[in-house]
């Protein structure tokens, strides 16, 4: 096994656009569904959910009543905290919603403008909106969950990990259902040592034991699902089963691979209503 701080060899397992040949024709369809969707779907965009730069989040009401209000899904997006937008990511919104669920897609403050742990802090505060705000748009705040894909799925895994009392006086210990996370990364230690990506994330020894929900105990309440696409990285399929194996089952009973699939093509699963990762969504919404 190759050494785990060998550049070269980090660089080739983490830098998923050289990876995956076709990477760019998946950002452009995420843009230009994502457009439509926002085009004609009911929405309600940039709504400040804290202050600051990218402190804002797009909300996509429930097209269909639910009784009790619509569960509530915030979806988080990716791009190694440096890179990609909330705009990208509204065609996720459309399958939870015609299923009864209020879709949030937050925004936050890109590396290396801001550290990764202000990014955790911007989620902290857009999920305490949520519980707060949800009823307002017709959500129920007793049924959050996230899902996130890539650093989108190491914030919802450190969001399970949060101590919320210490967010807000107000806020549940544990205002989470569960979380799904699709290709996350949690341990950031071989971060810290691949050129691209260290380059703007600037990781210290300090800022990877506290961004590493691999180094944590397992959350005392929520679940997280898990997943991986079969055809990505050692490094990829290694982190999914990492926090499986520290966590346990019981805090994740979900760890799976979903074939034919790569670090782009895996998230659009979840707009699909037929796909896998879909399904495990709407089971921590209470809607499967």
């Amino acid at each position: 096994m190759r050494a785990r701080h060998d550049p070269a060899w980090l660089q080739a397992q983490y830098d998923n656009r050289a990876r995956v040949p076709g990477f760019a024709g998946h950002l452009e369809r995420w843009a230009s569904a994502s457009r439509l969707v926002r085009e004609q779907a009911p929405c309600t965009l940039d709504l400040p959910y804290g202050e600051g730069p990218g402190a804002t989040l797009d909300v996509f009401p429930p097209t269909r009543p639910v009784a009790g209000g619509a569960p509530v899904l915030v979806v988080i997006h990716g791009g190694y905290w440096r890179a990609l937008d909330k705009s990208d990511f509204s065609y996720v919104a459309p399958a939870f919603t015609e299923a009864g669920a209020l879709v949030l897609v937050p925004n936050y403050a890109l590396a290396p403008a801001v550290d990764i742990e202000h990014i955790v802090l911007q989620m902290t505060q857009a999920v305490a909106w949520a519980w707060r705000n949800a009823a307002a748009h017709g959500g129920n705040p007793a049924r959050i969950a996230v899902a996130g894909h890539s650093a989108g799925g190491h914030l919802a895994a450190m969001l399970l990990s949060c101590r919320w009392k210490q967010v807000g006086d107000d806020l549940p210990a544990q205002p989470l259902a569960g979380a799904l996370s699709i290709s996350g990364v949690y341990d950031l230690e071989p971060l810290r040592h691949t050129p691209f990506l260290q380059a703007d994330l600037r990781l210290t020894p300090a800022a990877v034991a506290r961004l590493s929900p691999a180094f944590f105990p397992r959350p005392k309440g929520g679940q997280l699902y898990a997943v991986v696409g079969l055809e990505e990285s050692d490094e990829f399929l290694r982190q999914n089963q990492l926090i499986r194996d520290v966590w346990g089952p019981t805090t994740v009973p979900v760890c799976e691979t979903v074939a034919l699939t790569n670090h782009f093509s895996v998230v659009e699963g979840l707009a699909d209503p037929k796909a896998r990762v879909h399904h495990l969504a709407l089971r921590l919404l209470g809607l499967a």
